[in-house]
Protein backbone atom coordinates (compact mmCIF):
# COMPACT_ATOMS: atom_id res chain seq x y z
CA UNK A 1 0.00 0.00 0.00
CA UNK A 2 2.98 2.41 0.62
CA UNK A 3 4.58 1.82 -2.50
CA UNK A 4 0.73 2.98 -4.54
CA UNK A 5 0.95 5.98 -2.22
CA UNK A 6 4.99 6.64 -2.77
CA UNK A 7 4.43 6.25 -6.56
CA UNK A 8 1.30 8.51 -6.63
CA UNK A 9 3.06 11.20 -4.42
CA UNK A 10 6.18 11.10 -7.19
CA UNK A 11 3.65 11.50 -9.98
CA UNK A 12 2.12 14.46 -7.93
CA UNK A 13 5.07 16.03 -8.09
CA UNK A 14 6.16 15.90 -11.43
CA UNK A 15 2.61 17.68 -12.11
CA UNK A 16 3.95 20.46 -9.79
CA UNK A 17 7.22 20.85 -11.20
CA UNK A 18 5.84 21.03 -14.64
CA UNK A 19 3.19 23.22 -13.91
CA UNK A 20 5.81 25.21 -11.90
CA UNK A 21 7.30 25.79 -15.53
CA UNK A 22 4.56 27.51 -16.57
CA UNK A 23 5.19 31.03 -14.56
CA UNK A 24 5.06 33.50 -17.37
CA UNK A 25 4.80 37.47 -15.66
CA UNK A 26 4.03 36.09 -12.04
CA UNK A 27 1.02 34.77 -13.52
CA UNK A 28 0.84 31.14 -13.00
CA UNK A 29 -2.10 29.54 -15.14
CA UNK A 30 -1.23 25.71 -13.78
CA UNK A 31 -1.66 27.19 -9.80
CA UNK A 32 -5.05 25.07 -9.48
CA UNK A 33 -3.22 22.30 -10.99
CA UNK A 34 -0.43 22.44 -8.61
CA UNK A 35 -2.14 23.25 -5.86
CA UNK A 36 -4.44 20.10 -6.35
CA UNK A 37 -1.72 17.82 -6.36
CA UNK A 38 0.01 19.33 -3.71
CA UNK A 39 -3.37 18.90 -1.23
CA UNK A 40 -3.34 15.34 -2.66
CA UNK A 41 0.08 14.17 -1.78
CA UNK A 42 -0.40 15.78 1.34
CA UNK A 43 -3.64 13.71 2.19
CA UNK A 44 -1.67 10.47 0.56
CA UNK A 45 0.70 10.70 3.20
CA UNK A 46 -1.16 11.48 5.65
CA UNK A 47 -3.62 8.45 5.50
CA UNK A 48 -0.95 6.34 4.15
CA UNK A 49 1.09 7.16 7.26
CA UNK A 50 -2.18 6.53 9.79
CA UNK A 51 -3.24 2.84 8.35
CA UNK A 52 0.62 1.71 8.29
CA UNK A 53 1.00 2.52 11.46
CA UNK A 54 -2.15 1.35 12.92
CA UNK A 55 -2.37 -2.09 10.79
CA UNK A 56 1.58 -2.98 10.52
CA UNK A 57 3.50 -1.24 13.69
CA UNK A 58 1.36 -1.34 15.99
CA UNK A 59 1.76 -4.12 18.60
CA UNK A 60 5.00 -4.69 17.26
CA UNK A 61 7.56 -6.11 19.87
CA UNK A 62 11.24 -6.67 19.30
CA UNK A 63 12.10 -10.34 20.40
CA UNK A 64 14.49 -9.10 22.89
CA UNK A 65 16.55 -12.66 23.45
CA UNK A 66 17.12 -13.01 19.73
CA UNK A 67 18.43 -9.68 19.12
CA UNK A 68 21.02 -9.71 22.30
CA UNK A 69 22.05 -13.37 20.57
CA UNK A 70 22.44 -11.47 16.79
CA UNK A 71 24.65 -8.94 19.05
CA UNK A 72 27.21 -11.82 20.46
CA UNK A 73 27.15 -13.48 16.93
CA UNK A 74 27.84 -9.92 15.17
CA UNK A 75 31.68 -9.87 13.50
CA UNK A 76 31.67 -6.50 13.47
CA UNK A 77 32.22 -6.32 17.60
CA UNK A 78 35.87 -7.78 17.49
CA UNK A 79 37.74 -4.45 16.26
CA UNK A 80 36.25 -3.01 19.67
CA UNK A 81 38.88 -5.64 21.16
CA UNK A 82 42.53 -4.30 22.02
CA UNK A 83 45.21 -5.22 19.66
CA UNK A 84 48.06 -6.98 21.45
CA UNK A 85 51.39 -5.23 22.79
CA UNK A 86 53.58 -7.64 20.19
CA UNK A 87 51.26 -6.89 17.29
CA UNK A 88 49.00 -4.37 15.42
CA UNK A 89 46.60 -7.46 14.85
CA UNK A 90 43.51 -7.37 16.95
CA UNK A 91 43.69 -10.05 19.63
CA UNK A 92 40.99 -11.96 17.82
CA UNK A 93 40.62 -11.76 14.31
CA UNK A 94 36.87 -11.97 12.95
CA UNK A 95 37.10 -15.07 10.77
CA UNK A 96 37.95 -17.07 14.08
CA UNK A 97 34.37 -17.16 15.71
CA UNK A 98 32.93 -17.86 12.16
CA UNK A 99 34.67 -20.57 11.51
CA UNK A 100 34.80 -22.44 15.10
CA UNK A 101 30.89 -21.30 15.46
CA UNK A 102 31.70 -19.95 19.12
CA UNK A 103 30.83 -16.13 19.54
CA UNK A 104 33.25 -12.74 19.67
CA UNK A 105 33.17 -13.31 23.46
CA UNK A 106 33.99 -16.88 24.12
CA UNK A 107 36.86 -16.58 21.64
CA UNK A 108 38.25 -13.43 22.78
CA UNK A 109 37.95 -14.65 26.19
CA UNK A 110 39.94 -17.63 25.41
CA UNK A 111 42.94 -15.85 23.90
CA UNK A 112 43.07 -12.30 24.89
CA UNK A 113 43.23 -12.89 28.48
CA UNK A 114 41.13 -10.19 29.80
CA UNK A 115 38.95 -10.90 32.53
CA UNK A 116 34.89 -11.00 31.97
CA UNK A 117 34.53 -7.71 33.70
CA UNK A 118 37.05 -6.10 31.18
CA UNK A 119 35.63 -7.77 27.82
CA UNK A 120 31.85 -7.34 29.17
CA UNK A 121 32.90 -3.33 29.06
CA UNK A 122 34.81 -3.95 25.78
CA UNK A 123 32.40 -5.32 24.01
CA UNK A 124 29.12 -3.47 25.43
CA UNK A 125 26.64 -2.98 21.85
CA UNK A 126 24.66 -0.30 23.97
CA UNK A 127 28.31 1.72 24.60
CA UNK A 128 28.44 1.23 21.10
CA UNK A 129 25.62 2.27 19.68
CA UNK A 130 24.24 4.98 21.86
CA UNK A 131 25.02 8.51 21.39
CA UNK A 132 27.02 10.17 24.06
CA UNK A 133 28.50 7.51 25.31
CA UNK A 134 32.15 7.98 24.12
CA UNK A 135 33.07 4.60 23.03
CA UNK A 136 31.83 4.88 20.00
CA UNK A 137 34.99 5.22 17.57
CA UNK A 138 37.61 4.44 20.69
CA UNK A 139 38.24 0.68 19.17
CA UNK A 140 41.73 -0.25 19.59
CA UNK A 141 44.21 0.59 22.43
Amino acid sequence: MLIQVGAQVIGNDAVITFGGTFGNFELNVMLPVIAHNLLQAIELLTTGSRVFARRCIAGLEADVAKCEGNIENSLPCAPRLPRSSATTKPLTSPSKPYKSGKTIRQVALEVSGLDKAKLDQLLDARSQTEPGTGAAGSAGG
